[in-house]
């Protein structure tokens, strides 16, 4: 099954991700991880990267496109993913069809989750990641039993350079002027599903992942 996760950062993509991929038995590819995982190791390709992400700017479309197409080669990889964070233009989403057409296969779900902006800044500046697993978490609304410390792998958990109010705007607005397009493009595909996450109406990622992997079994 391949499914793509969309929404602005911080609507907690990764969460429903993680659950979905946990309950599913299917890699969850995420192209920010990678991309920081070539940075962190201060690779050819995260030295190019870091030059977009710390400006909150989207990776060029054919840099993207050939990272997420040699991922989806690898032997985990072939009963279905979940990707989150690709594609984010137009260009990405028609160079995906092409790579599924090549391996025969089709797109299955695409999840649109929306949050309000003011929780997105406040999520994001509050969120913390595993250096180890990537497991996400938010020291606000769902806290690791021991601060600092994830509940999965007992490695320390930290707060991305990039999860600070300015970057997140700068992100927000590049996402609503080219990623939102995607929104249009497979909703007249009949793919598209809508779900807003938001303290609002006490909904969460959880609430969501569990409802998709309800309508899947059934």
């Amino acid at each position: 099954m391949i499914i793509i996760m969309l929404g602005a950062p911080g609507t907690g993509k990764g969460t429903v991700a993680g659950i979905l991929s946990e309950k599913m038995n299917i890699p969850q590819v995420s192209t920010g991880d990678i991309f920081r995982k070539h940075i962190k190791e201060n690779t050819k390709l995260g030295i190019l990267a870091e030059k977009y992400i710390s400006k909150g700017e989207l990776v060029p479309d054919e840099i993207t496109v050939d990272l997420v197409k040699s991922r989806l080669e690898e032997p985990d990889a072939q009963k279905g993913v979940i990707l989150d964070g690709f594609p984010r233009t137009i260009k990405q989403a028609e160079e995906l069809e092409k790579i599924l057409k090549e391996k025969q296969t089709k797109l299955d779900m695409v999840i649109n989750l929306t949050t309000p902006e003011d929780e997105i800044i406040e999520r994001v500046e509050n969120r913390r990641v595993c250096q180890n697993c990537k497991a996400v978490y938010n020291v606000k609304l769902s806290p690791p039993q021991q601060e600092g410390i994830c509940d999965k792998c007992g490695h320390e958990l930290v707060k991305r350079k990039d999860d600070n109010a300015k970057t997140v705007k700068s992100r927000l607005e590049t996402y609503f002027e080219q990623t939102s397009q995607l929104i249009d493009y497979y909703n007249k595909k009949g793919k598209l599903r809508t779900e807003e996450v938001s303290e609002r109406i006490n909904r969460f990622g959880k609430n969501v992942a569990e409802d998709i992997i309800k309508e899947i079994s059934e």
